[in-house]
């Protein structure tokens, strides 16, 4: 007979399936039970903790905000479980699996690439899913194993690291300048007295505001551009086509800077930075993989 404390872990084994497959009759087939088998256990569960741990609807479940808790605190466990029956296997620091990441878009693009194709090299058992996503949302109910995001952290029980500060660069294609003019200040992008390229902040939905920072000094522009748009692609696809002058991180920009198919029409202002965090949650019994992409990506952003 099984004891009261295999049961509870092996209830909790099944809770954590039926969040990472977002409904019973995944986690069933995952896990080799039946749907009303995975259910019984969780209504087991629920009756142990005294806590709801999910919202059910006919076609999924959510985690209720006492579920959302309790996976947060019992994943790192769960995880260090694993990482110990796998070092009785003889497997204790092996990389595999599978990581779920939700990553800003402009990180792929600009950063990863060929760094990732050798780290991919290095870790054959381990596979990665990015996401791009244009906010964190939520880590944990979303079932990602890690966050690489641009911006400041909100409180919440993640761990949240920085990796860099990009500046912001305020750029155009000089197919644009040659058309309308390069702007001497960056109060003469006011108004519409220039075509400027606006990009929708997706906390507030609304566009971010033109800053210009030299040391000290911040100056905000009220600009009125005529193009919104709320991707990182869209916006340097447009302002490379001369569009209008976009603002922008210079982490992507630089490289374009560089090869002459931007300019960085005000370089005495870009004192603005832009953080860019990795998140993940929790310090304890981090899985190797995460691990390992963490140890990855901090060396990464080092030379950057």
């Amino acid at each position: 007979m099984r004891s009261s404390s295999e049961k509870l872990s092996g209830s909790i084994s099944v809770f954590a399936a039926v969040v990472d497959a977002g409904t019973f009759v995944g986690a069933a087939e995952v896990i080799g039970m039946t749907p009303p088998g995975v259910s019984r256990a969780i209504a087991r569960l629920e009756k142990r903790l005294n806590i709801r741990l999910f919202n059910r609807t006919t076609r999924s479940v959510s985690l209720t905000e006492e579920g959302r808790r309790f996976y947060e605190q019992v994943m790192p466990h769960l995880a260090g479980l694993e990482e110990a029956a796998a070092a009785a296997a003889g497997g204790a620091s092996a990389v595999r699996g599978k990581l779920r990441i939700n990553l800003d878009p402009v990180v792929y693009r600009t950063v990863l690439g060929q760094p990732l194709d050798a780290f991919m090299d290095t870790h054959p058992e381990l596979e990665i899913e990015f996401i791009a996503r244009d906010s964190l949302g939520d880590l944990v109910m979303d079932g990602f194993d890690l966050a690489v995001r641009f911006g400041e952290p909100k409180a919440s029980t993640l761990i949240a690291r920085k990796l860099l500060d990009s500046r912001i660069v305020t750029v155009a294609a000089p197919s644009y300048v040659a058309r309308w003019g390069r702007p001497a200040k960056p109060e003469d992008l006011e108004g519409r007295r220039h075509r400027c390229l606006e990009f929708r902040n997706p906390e507030t939905g609304k566009p971010f505001q033109w800053e210009f920072h030299r040391k000290r000094k911040r100056i905000v522009v009220n600009t009125q551009g005529r193009l919104t748009v709320n991707d990182p692609g869209a916006l340097l696809n447009a302002c490379l086509a001369g569009s209008g002058i976009a603002q922008m991180l210079l982490l992507g920009a630089e490289p374009l800077i560089a090869d002459g198919r931007l300019i960085n029409l005000f370089p005495e202002w870009v004192d603005e930075r832009y953080p860019l965090y990795v998140y993940y949650a929790s310090r304890r019994h981090v899985p190797a993989k995460t691990r390992a992409f963490l140890d990855f990506v901090v060396e990464l952003m080092r030379n950057h």
